[in-house]
């Protein structure tokens, strides 16, 4: 399912364009479709994600997720292989998903701190979603500021939280760091990092938090469809704008790549990569 297409559109993005669709097997009218851009960095792409169905314990459950990685992407590829199993293998998930996504946050990121002379001193944003359609819930946590956004009756609402550096100056203070802000620029961790909480980023650890914010927001027939992107999307586009886009498009992978495209266009020189998953 998985295609790298080089591109040849007219909006030109740097280097390939990675899209994909698929659908859930138990219920053939949720579907979801991915688009991954690399953005104008001379580096390699940084970005990675999740997009399945699995069949748990006779459960069908749906796993989305966009990792965005700095200083390098061995640490957001890790968590693309990772996480969402370190997630399911709790022993408490089923009982209690929340904690259980807590938890594996939290040992995921130690596990990544232990290795850095295979994964590097870098780090990684995360947003993960678990589609739980027998309790008809979805499960959303968030490390820095890849967003979740749900659209109900046509409205945006945004699930996860951008862990911005000016906002949680005081928790970074108390640990003993410092935000920054240059002219021109963002605010900085450190004078480094524009996220105020990530996985690894080793030598800014002991003034970041890798601890996410977790919703658990229950579905109902006004629940259209989620977006999941990277801030390569959301730097120049409001939630409501991507949600407009989407409910344009019915195919969900037409509509991943629509909102590439536009970010693209309103120049995005960062990564892009969205993931909607149509709910209906």
């Amino acid at each position: 399912m998985l295609q790298k297409l080089k591109v040849a559109t007219g909006f030109q993005p740097s280097s390939f364009l990675e899209t994909g669709r698929g659908r859930c097997k138990g219920n053939s009218r949720i579907t979801y479709g991915y688009s991954l851009v690399k953005g104008k960095a001379n580096h390699p792409m940084e970005d990675y994600h999740v997009a399945e169905f699995n069949c748990i314990y006779k459960q069908d459950i749906g796993l989305f997720a966009i990792y965005d990685g700095h200083l390098g992407h061995h640490v957001a590829n890790y968590l693309q292989n990772h996480l969402f199993h370190n997630i399911l293998k709790q022993p408490g998930f089923w009982k209690n998903p929340a904690e259980a996504m807590l938890q594996a946050y939290e040992n995921t990121d130690k596990t990544i701190l232990k290795n850095t002379h295979e994964l590097g001193l870098g780090g990684s944003t995360a947003v993960t979603a678990i589609l739980m359609l027998k309790s008809e819930k979805l499960l959303v946590g968030n490390v820095g500021d890849s967003r979740a956004v749900l659209c109900k009756d046509g409205h945006a609402i945004q699930l996860s939280v951008d862990h911005e550096p000016k906002q949680e100056r005081g928790v970074i203070e108390r640990k003993g760091g410092f935000v920054t802000t240059h002219p021109g620029d963002v605010p900085r961790v450190d004078g480094q990092l524009a996220v105020a909480r990530a996985f690894g980023d080793k030598s800014l650890k002991s003034h970041l938090s890798c601890e996410p914010d977790i919703v658990d927001v229950p579905l109902d027939a006004s629940c259209e469809f989620l977006i999941l992107a990277s801030d390569g999307l959301w730097k120049v586009m409001e939630n409501q704008e991507a949600i407009d886009l989407v409910r344009k498009t019915k195919d969900p992978e037409s509509a991943s790549k629509k909102l590439a495209e536009e970010a693209v266009q309103r120049k995005s020189k960062d990564d892009i990569s969205c993931i909607v998953v149509r709910l209906h």
